[in-house]
């Protein structure tokens, strides 16, 4: 299917080349698969018109697809509120599926080298014969309030280097449910135990292939935040007021883009008695 795909002078491409996409205006550029080089292929399904949509998943730092010198190639963060919600729901999509395109090169049950089937969804083993399929792998980020819910509890993670606060968040273990999960990273990140718990919104997140799950909860009347001095360098209290500074770019402190669900988070939390 997909060298017919490839042939027809109808069919389209998004090129994604180390997580990062070509935009034109504010929609993914789309190309033939003729100005494509060397990439591994998959199909993506049909553009709004109609149009068979592939996606072209490039070597890193290829030069294998024509470009102008001038070109930009920009990712999720970058694009957060630059493309309509169809645009980015193919971006999550293209990136994700991608990133699984080039680290599943090979099986994991027994190192043998693998050949794509399905039009590119799933990759069988040519030594086991075993089929993998591209994974999705639940995390879940919560927004904590405190009991009169007029402060928001954001914690500082170490990659940031402080300069910005965000929701908790961490992945799923084997055998928890994700309420379970909200509860122990809560208490592991910053030392708070929570009494309400509820569920809002949930967000696919390409990096590298994450279904995030986004939670409301409020801390525990007795709990006292404090760091884990590893991955959270830091957690505090922030008012309505110094949300909304932060969120229009002023103050001491940064807050999460608006490609993330953690923003959306926090908004949702400062909108809810405005």
């Amino acid at each position: 299917m997909l060298d017919r795909l490839r042939a027809d002078t109808e069919t389209r491409t998004i090129v994604v080349r180390d997580g990062r996409v070509r935009v034109v205006d504010s929609a993914l550029l789309r190309v033939s698969p003729n100005e494509v080089g060397e990439a591994t292929w998959a199909l993506l399904g049909r553009d709004e018109d109609g149009t068979s949509l592939l996606l072209a998943a490039l070597p890193p730092e290829t030069e294998s697809v024509d470009t102008a010198p001038d070109e930009i190639w920009l990712g999720l963060r970058d694009l957060g509120g630059r493309i309509d919600a169809g645009e980015t729901e193919l971006l999550v999509e293209a990136i994700a599926v991608a990133g699984w395109l080039r680290d599943a090169r090979f099986c994991p049950t027994c190192g043998g080298g693998t050949e794509l089937r399905q039009a590119g969804w799933s990759r069988r083993c040519l030594s086991c014969g075993r089929e993998h399929f591209p994974r999705t792998d639940p995390a879940v980020i919560v927004a904590v309030e405190s009991v009169d819910g007029e402060r928001l509890l954001l914690g500082a993670n170490a990659n940031w280097g402080g300069r910005m606060y965000s929701c908790f968040a961490g992945f799923a273990e084997a055998g928890e449910s994700l309420e379970s999960t909200v509860h122990r990273e809560l208490e592991e990140e910053s030392g708070v135990r929570l009494s309400e718990l509820r569920y809002v919104s949930s967000q696919a997140w390409p990096f590298p292939r994450s279904l995030m799950i986004g939670f409301r909860a409020v801390v525990d009347e007795e709990s006292a935040a404090r760091p884990d001095g590893e991955e959270i360098i830091d957690v505090r209290w922030f008012t309505r007021a110094e949300i909304r500074t932060a969120l229009v770019g002023d103050g001491p402190v940064g807050l999460p883009g608006h490609a993330s669900i953690a923003r959306a988070l926090i908004v949702d939390w400062l909108e809810d008695r405005a």
